[in-house]
């Protein structure tokens, strides 16, 4: 029965980690900035005339990407902390005393 207990806790973490919104959210950011970055490169002298001469797809492809680093790197320097389990919970956690 604990070692049960133990193999659902350990799935619990490792699902608190990869179900981060700052995972997907940056994840997203990183390959729609890919992809927006890849057209902005190769923008033709038509589109570019359309936006007054200004490369707009590179430089929101490049703003996208950045963002969905920064994503990425806050989720790195600052994990999800699973909340502790209900046997590892203060005693005293309702501040009642007897």
């Amino acid at each position: 029965m604990a070692r049960e207990v133990e193999d659902l806790e350990r799935r619990s973490e490792t699902a608190a980690r990869l179900f981060d919104v700052r995972r997907i959210i940056g994840g997203l950011f990183v390959v729609y900035g890919v992809i927006v970055t890849i057209a902005g490169i190769f923008a033709s002298d038509a589109d570019l005339k359309k936006a007054q001469d200004i490369n707009i797809n590179l430089w929101t492809g490049i703003a996208m990407l950045i963002l969905g680093l920064v994503f990425l790197l806050w989720l790195r320097l600052s994990p999800t902390i699973p909340p502790p389990a209900p046997e590892e919970a203060p005693a005293d956690a309702g501040g009642t005393q007897e």
